[in-house]
């Protein structure tokens, strides 16, 4: 794990900001922070440089693209499993958005979008046909809410 950042109140205000809307301009949150906008490009420089704003993303309504159902699925690998080998086919699989190697019972856990029942089956199915793979937990999203999407 990678040292922390060291932030003041206003780096977590841009943060905050840039969480909200990654396409609010420098302008605007200059106007939140009272700063004027250089500064203000400087340290989102600077948060980007060291790695604390890894990226800037695009929030989809996959309902409208008709990937409408979203689960988690739980999963207990074998005892003498490589995690990161039996992890990177995982990512193999189209249906898998994100990925997380987890402590307790489960030993990692994927989030899946499918259309429907039929396809979550068959993306759940491939993920039980790998290798050390020993068993599978599935939890479907009735709804969803996220700070960062609110």
């Amino acid at each position: 794990m990678a040292d922390p950042v060291n932030l003041d109140a206003i780096d977590r205000r841009i943060l905050a900001l840039l969480e909200q809307d990654a396409r609010r301009t420098v302008a605007d949150i200059s106007a939140h922070v009272a700063l004027s906008p250089a500064p203000v490009k400087r340290r989102i420089d600077r948060l980007e440089r060291e790695g604390v704003i890894r990226g800037y993303t695009t929030i989809i309504d996959h309902g409208k693209l008709g990937s409408s159902i979203q689960a988690w699925v739980e999963i207990r690998l074998a005892g003498e499993a490589d995690a990161d080998e039996v992890i990177g086919q995982f990512h193999r699989i189209p249906e898998i958005d994100a990925t997380y190697t987890v402590a307790g019972d489960t030993d990692a856990i994927v989030m899946i979008r499918v259309d429907d029942a039929g396809h979550l089956k068959q993306a759940v199915n491939s993920l039980r046909r790998i290798r050390d793979v020993r068993g599978t937990k599935t939890l479907m999203v009735l709804e969803a809410w996220s700070r960062a999407r609110s």
